[in-house]
């Protein structure tokens, strides 16, 4: 079993060795321009791409709730793009964040990460606009992926936000 390691920076420059597949948590809307998204799409424009097209045809393909989207990047680095919220608004509903989706969704990231003998790295996932709660997130990630033996990072960026 992993533990997982919470380090201060940027999670679209992971500075590890190997196979690094960033995970982060998108909506089921088709919605790609707010929070962490935009320092991904600075970096490279696919995984943007590839998410738009994917909800554009989303009729004849996976994309929903617990779906993953694995985007290469560059020759050692994957993105993934989970659908991990309902929507982008906190309403009558409550918040958008979805936590059995993300854990359905962490659990393909742990099929393909152990398939790419791949680190995973993240920001806290479904916690910023998503409007969920690491001590809700964070069990599903030890379950799903430190006990598979997967090494997490998770990033905070700059003074703790």
């Amino acid at each position: 079993m992993s533990e997982i390691r919470y380090v201060r920076g940027d999670a679209t420059v992971p500075s590890v060795k190997g196979v690094k597949v960033i995970a982060h948590v998108c909506n089921d809307l088709g919605g790609w321009g707010k929070g962490f998204v935009l320092a991904l799409s600075r970096r490279w424009p696919q995984p943007e791409a590839a998410y738009r097209a994917w909800h554009r045809d989303r009729a004849s393909n996976d994309f929903g709730l617990g779906a993953v989207q694995f985007v290469q990047v560059e020759p050692y680095v994957w993105v993934a793009n989970m659908i991990g919220q309902r929507g982008t608004r906190t309403g009558s509903k409550g918040v958008p964040v979805r936590y059995e989706a993300i854990a359905t969704a962490l659990g393909r990231l742990a099929d393909k990460a152990a398939e790419l003998d791949a680190s995973v790295h993240m920001p806290r996932i479904g916690c910023g606009l998503a409007g969920g709660k690491w001590s809700r997130v964070e069990p599903l990630i030890t379950d799903r992926l430190a006990r598979r033996g997967v090494p997490v990072t998770v990033y905070d960026h700059g003074d703790g936000a």
